[in-house]
């Protein structure tokens, strides 16, 4: 497995990691035996790197990580990395009421997800979004005596803009920013990304596929299920999902070419992006892990890449990642 470092504080992590939210969580049902055979196929692979919250079905996720951990082979075990976000409140319903930044909660929340994960430290340990009642320093300075008393071993962040990512690194070392970086998601390039090289700052990169909407396999007829989220997502709705599809279609006659799959060619642009970059992948099933992990072995020159900018220029998404409410939570969009 090719390794990165996440940032000149951080660990030194797989080239790809999983992103495990979708076993529990916002895409409709999963299958529970298919969840815990991917994280065990994607340890015997070297994707250490497994990325969850406290909130991805109500602790449901860490749940299964702790099982599927347990039930691997005692090498995989100890070389999991745990990435967990906290600080999302839930309602009884499964609605999302706001953040909880505050230093109090921030030790709280660990204590809750190392009893749930079966684990003495968390990897790396960030606030989902930033609690706007919160000075960051705070919430930065919570995590910074949670790595002092040995429950975390590097502070992380998410979804936070330039400023902010200063803030918070002058308050303690940051490992790495994770946000979303895709071919239709490049916010991160005029302010954000160029920050976090400057401070020394990895990135892992999650929604590489946008959910889906670039991974090739989704179909202008497909159903969603009432319990799946991208029902509400602007980038599948209506004329903005034949736009983006008519980008995927592009981005296919490309990895055709090359004799690789959409998905391949699109998580191999993020890879392409910089060696402080990790990607998340956030396949549920061994098949999607398998595919991706062959984007590995993509190699993509010049003219691929020049190709791939035709096909999908900047800005040429249609609808935002996120509905209306939740933009509102992203400090990287403010």
């Amino acid at each position: 497995m090719q390794t990165r470092t996440l940032g000149t504080t951080g660990p030194q992590t797989p080239a790809l990691g999983l992103g495990c939210m979708g076993m529990s969580a916002l895409y409709g049902d999963s299958d529970r035996a298919e969840s815990l055979a991917t994280v065990h196929a994607a340890l015997e692979a070297g994707i250490t790197l497994l990325d969850t919250g406290d909130f991805y079905g109500m602790g449901h996720n860490e749940l299964l990580i702790n099982e599927a951990l347990r039930t691997a082979p005692a090498a995989a075990r100890e070389r999991a990395l745990l990435s967990v976000k906290f600080g999302a409140l839930r309602t009884v319903e499964g609605g999302f009421s706001g953040y909880d930044g505050r230093p109090k909660a921030v030790k709280n929340f660990a204590a809750y997800s190392l009893q749930r994960l079966g684990a003495d430290h968390i990897d790396i340990y960030r606030i989902a979004r930033i609690d706007p009642d919160v000075p960051v320093e705070e919430t930065v300075g919570a995590i910074a005596e949670l790595v002092e008393a040995g429950h975390v071993r590097h502070i992380g962040l998410s979804e936070v803009g330039a400023h902010t990512l200063r803030r918070a690194a002058a308050v303690a070392p940051i490992s790495d920013l994770q946000i979303e970086y895709s071919l239709v998601s490049r916010g991160i390039e005029e302010s954000i990304l160029p920050t976090a090289r400057e401070l020394g700052i990895g990135i892992t990169a999650y929604g590489v596929l946008s959910r889906g909407l670039i991974s090739g396999h989704f179909s202008r007829e497909r159903t969603l299920a009432p319990n799946d989220f991208r029902g509400r997502s602007p980038r599948f709705q209506g004329e903005n999902l034949d736009r983006n599809l008519d980008l995927v279609d592009a981005l296919r006659k490309i990895a055709e070419q090359k004799g690789v799959s959409v998905a391949q060619i699109a998580i191999a642009w993020v890879l392409s992006r910089g060696e402080d970059i990790v990607p998340l992948v956030g396949a549920r099933r061994r098949d999607r892990l398998t595919e991706a992990l062959g984007a590995l072995d993509v190699a993509l020159d010049d003219g691929d890449l020049a190709a791939i900018e035709r096909a999908v220029p900047p800005g040429a998404a249609a609808g935002d990642r996120y509905p209306a409410d939740q933009m509102a939570h992203l400090d990287s969009e403010h």
